[in-house]
């Protein structure tokens, strides 16, 4: 099949090669002719001209015709490989040593004659007599002399009996083994390139199978195969850029469901919180409607007050659920400033004062001015005390509820302490979920709210958590750290 890239691959390089060895056979035969061609002619350069002058042709200025007839008939039984030409001034040809049956031309062109007579470079080819379309390297002189010449001797170098021999050889062991030797090297590059085509597409066959996987579980999972630490090749590079992004989906995903669970769990959580306060309300309406004439004026206010503080439980409720939304969807911006946390401790209890007041309970601040400024955002720290203190304020009956600090290093440690009934360990865990609330016996009622809630996200936005430590009949300890600001760089 061609639809894989291994089998593309694969198709070009069988291509590639036998282009490659059909241009490599062309050129080779080519360049074995043409120097065959070049280094005979140069050999017999003057082949035509000692024939001349070594047997006697010209005699008085004239040809000898006998000793052309001996020559032609001598030379063919030495050195069969040659055909001799007596050719006029116009190219035709007058006599010859070859088979008279074979010489299919009546005359030559003398263009390549002319070109050799003055020097050209070689080889030269001149025509074939015995074929209308060959032509073959040749040696030729005038005669009987250059000065006064009648025609020429015309000496064609590769005769019928050169041509069978060279067919022979062509067919011959060497030609054979030449071309397995070519054949052979042709293959070997195949496999090797089949070879290198195989360990090239491996890591993209196993990414494409990783990127299926990934698809077929939904997006949920994926197979880690990266375990390079330095850039590798371009493969190498995909690779990890996809498992980069895998985790990103896989984690996003995992929010994505997560949220919605929780969106779930809201609206179910919020559907239930509300309702109380909503038909506490409507009640509370519904009875002033129907028996207004019948109720006092006290009893009228009793309701309405009770009514009011359902609706203003309702509100509450309602803002609280928006905070955190907001806080949950990343949309509240930090605007961190240095500030004196014992400060801002100090405000936070004078809001809460009173109420301790009436249930004859110690609120304190164990700081001063001299506490290290931390960078945060001074609103929403705020929002976090307060909450941290209504929330010991709910369940501190006797004894008290302190806010202490300590410096570690780098940081400041808040620690918002009281001496209620503490906390169930099994409720630990669930504490900051929305709306949770538990319930044991002679201990502390976990709170039904977002408070809590709430005050996590916000030490979250701030790079921390909120950390929690109870025990029963003991009281419980909230605390979380700030970064200590720089003297340098207050």
């Amino acid at each position: 099949m061609l639809r894989t890239l291994y089998a593309k691959l694969s198709l070009v390089l069988v291509l590639l090669l036998l282009v490659v060895g059909m241009i490599y056979a062309f050129l080779s035969i080519s360049s074995v002719r043409y120097y065959q061609q070049e280094v005979e002619q140069k050999l017999n350069l003057d082949l035509a001209k000692n024939l001349v002058m070594d047997r006697n042709l010209v005699e008085s200025g004239r040809i000898n015709q006998a000793a052309l007839k001996e020559t032609f008939t001598v030379y063919m039984t030495i050195n069969p490989s040659i055909e001799i030409y007596l050719l006029d001034l116009d190219g035709k040809i007058l006599s010859y040593s070859a088979d008279p049956g074979k010489v299919k031309r009546n005359s030559v062109s003398l263009r390549p004659i002319r070109s050799f007579l003055s020097g050209e470079r070689l080889p030269l080819l001149g025509d074939d007599p015995r074929s209308h379309e060959q032509s073959k390297v040749f040696s030729v002189t005038p005669v009987p002399s250059a000065e006064a010449p009648e025609g020429y001797l015309y000496v064609v170098l590769r005769g019928e009996q050169y041509d069978d021999i060279e067919h022979f050889i062509n067919e011959s062991v060497i030609w054979r083994q030449s071309g397995w030797a070519l054949a052979g090297s042709l293959l070997l590059g195949l496999l090797a390139g089949l070879v290198l085509f195989y360990q090239l597409t491996r890591r993209l066959n196993r990414l494409s199978e990783n990127i299926n996987d990934f698809r077929g579980s939904d997006f949920s999972e994926f197979n880690e195969t990266s375990k390079l630490h330095q850039p590798g090749d371009e493969i190498d590079q995909l690779s990890a850029a996809y498992e980069e992004m895998a985790k990103r989906i896989v984690v996003q995903l995992s929010d994505l469901k997560q949220q919605d669970r929780l969106r779930r769990e809201l609206v179910a959580n919020v559907s239930h919180d509300l309702r109380t306060p909503v038909a506490i309300l409507h009640g509370y309406l519904e009875t002033l409607e129907l028996k207004n004439d019948s109720l006092s004026g006290e009893e009228k206010r009793n309701y309405l007050q009770l009514a009011l503080q359902s609706s203003a439980r309702l509100t509450h409720l309602i803002s609280e659920l928006f905070e955190l939304t907001r806080l949950e969807a990343r949309e509240t911006t930090l605007h961190c400033e240095p500030f004196n946390l014992a400060e801002l401790a100090q405000d936070v209890v004078q809001k809460f004062q009173l109420q301790a007041e009436e249930k004859q309970i110690s609120l304190m601040v164990e700081g001063d001015s001299t506490t290290p400024f931390v960078n945060a955002d001074i609103s929403l720290i705020a929002r976090v005390l307060e909450n941290l203190v209504a929330n010991a304020m709910k369940f501190t009956t006797d004894g008290g509820i302190s806010i202490c600090f300590e410096q570690s290093g780098d940081i400041l440690l808040c620690r918002v302490s009281d001496t209620g009934p503490g906390i169930p360990p099994e409720h630990l865990p669930h504490i900051f979920e929305r709306f949770y609330q538990g319930e044991h016996d002679n201990s502390r009622l976990q709170p039904g709210g977002l408070g809590l809630a709430i005050s996590q996200k916000i030490i979250e936005l701030h790079g921390n958590r909120i950390n929690v430590e109870s025990l029963q009949g003991k009281g419980s300890s909230f605390s979380f750290a700030l970064p200590i600001v720089n003297k340098a760089s207050k």
